[in-house]
């Protein structure tokens, strides 16, 4: 009786944990190996951020990665929160590549940023005195020793007066440092690498553009050194005068001052660059809209970009819609070769079909002109109406092949009692197809034409292959061209040609998004009252 009553007792609290702990330890030790190691390169990645972020003082970042990572090492070793486990990830990757990209592109749109205007003020008075540095005459002779640190070169530099040492980069000035001297010169201190005179040979390009500053003070010049042996003293002609915050140029006298435009004035209106980066509201939207030589190419490239979205939106569907009738006839013979041969242009990657057929279109030896046409010369790709007949032509050989996919299933999924019906009622085929096929067909194809239309109106892909956008406008302040839709000219503005306006091109972005997101908007409601054909 008493060993029955023993065997019914519950275990207590503490050794239902003693028993899930030696579970855990017994059955599932090599995930928890591998748990650890994955949040150990997870932290160890989130250490090395949070140091270069502590370099740069980006506090607020720094905030944010370091409470991430400590959300995140709470999650995976806590043993419940197991929804989050499985969310985090996916999460994390969302803000970063989809929440912050549209947030910084947004940002960047209200900025001027771009070439000459693409770091703090701080750098670019550094940057300009630097620029305009000469060499003091009776400069005193500095034994250096370059050294280098985490791949940043340096020079260990040794005062000919006191015999004190001290150690600067190209940001961080001269700081007094303990050294190894070698026949009254520094030759090594901690946490330094001394390179040896081969390493110095090899590197002359790097140590001849080493500048490193005297003091805090940007007007005291800085240390170069032309031999990685001996450095002497450069003052820059440019001074900095923090009262005024001004920069005056001692040899013409001419004074620039902060205007709040990013960068140093003068009262003529003459910018000295580099500049650094600030806000500007909406300039750039409205010099998008009022600059003549943006609006000209502006207004024609968004003209463009709706023609070419919407007529290849439009033959592509109708060309697919057609060959998925024809081949949706079950009388025909070998149909389903026929439809293998039919999907191959989009078997085949869009930018390299794109490229073979810029090469075809080829002006001087293209197939098409020398085979087809017996030599001709027809500027296919640089003329600007007929490039962009090829670009629509070319689209819609790469277009058509998904249109016919779409739509035979679309077809197949209508059912065949429909169709007897319509023929029982007297209905001719052009009939059936206008008044009960295409709305039915409709219902399914209509949100897949709006995706297409998206895609169309950002295919950066077949233009750039095709054509770069060309021929170019003449006469614009942006490398853009007859053939350039919106996107293209975005990527234009942003990364190609001598001045690169970050900011404008991100205003332009954000214009696309407003256009593209209207539409979307506006098509998916119209759509609705297909629903009611269900």
């Amino acid at each position: 009786m008493t060993e029955s009553v023993e065997a019914t007792v519950p275990p207590t609290k503490r050794q239902r944990q003693a028993a899930r702990i030696a579970e855990a330890a017994s059955g599932n030790t090599g995930w928890l190996l591998l748990k650890i190691v994955l949040l150990a390169i997870v932290d160890a990645v989130a250490v090395y951020a949070a140091f270069v972020l502590l370099m740069n003082q980006e506090w607020l970042v720094l905030a944010v990665v370091a409470a991430v990572t400590v959300l995140v090492n709470y999650i995976y070793f806590s043993r419940k929160r197991i929804p989050a486990k499985y969310l985090t990830p996916g999460i994390i990757f969302l803000v970063v590549f989809q929440v912050f990209t549209l947030l910084y592109t947004g940002y960047i749109g209200f900025t001027n940023y771009g070439t000459g205007h693409n770091g703090t003020k701080d750098q670019a008075i550094s940057s300009l005195l630097a620029s305009a540095q000469e060499r003091v005459e009776d400069s005193s002779t500095y034994p250096v020793t370059v050294v280098e640190q985490f791949g940043t070169l340096g020079l260990l530099v040794t005062d000919p007066d006191s015999g004190e040492a001290s150690v600067g980069t190209n940001e961080q000035p001269l700081q007094n440092v303990d050294a190894t001297m070698e026949s009254g010169k520094a030759v090594a201190t901690d946490g330094w690498t001394t390179l040896r005179f081969a390493d110095v040979i090899a590197r002359s390009d790097q140590i001849e553009d080493l500048a490193v500053p005297f003091s805090d003070d940007p007007n005291d010049g800085s240390l170069r050194t032309p031999d990685g042996q001996n450095g002497y003293l450069y003052i820059s002609t440019l001074e900095y005068d923090e009262s005024a915050d001004a920069i005056v140029d001692s040899r013409t006298g001419a004074v620039y001052s902060d205007i709040g435009t990013g960068a140093f004035t003068a009262d003529d209106g003459t910018e000295i660059l580099p500049g650094w980066q600030v806000n500007v509201g909406f300039d750039n939207f409205v010099r998008a809209v009022t600059d003549e030589s943006i609006r000209g190419p502006l207004i024609s490239v968004t003209l463009w970009t709706f023609v070419f979205a919407l007529i290849s939106v439009a033959s592509t569907f109708f060309l697919g819609l057609l060959l998925a009738l024809v081949f949706n006839n079950t009388r025909m013979r070998f149909r389903n070769g026929y439809r293998i041969i039919l999907i191959l242009p989009y078997a085949f990657p869009a930018f390299l079909s794109a490229l073979v057929w810029a090469g075809m279109m080829n002006e001087s030896f293209g197939f098409i002109n020398q085979v087809i046409f017996g030599g001709a010369d027809i500027p296919w790709l640089t003329d600007p109406v007929l490039a962009k007949v090829s670009i629509l032509i070319v689209n819609l050989w790469l277009g058509f092949p998904y249109m016919f996919l779409v739509c035979m299933g679309a077809l197949q999924g209508i059912p065949e009692d429909v169709n007897e019906a319509a023929v029982m009622d007297g209905a001719n085929p052009w009939q059936i197809f206008r008044r009960i096929k295409l709305p039915l067909l409709l219902v399914t194809v209509a949100p897949l034409l709006i995706s297409s239309f998206a895609f169309n109106f950002n295919n950066f892909n077949l233009i750039y292959m095709l054509t770069g956008g060309g021929p170019r406008f003449s006469d614009v302040s942006i490398p853009v061209g007859h053939t350039d839709i919106l996107i293209s000219m975005v990527y234009k503005v942003a990364f190609t040609g001598q001045n690169r306006d970050y900011g404008l091109a991100s205003a332009f972005t954000i214009l696309i998004f407003i256009v593209v997101a209207t539409i979307s908007i506006i098509s998916f409601r119209k759509t609705k009252a297909l629903e009611e054909l269900n």
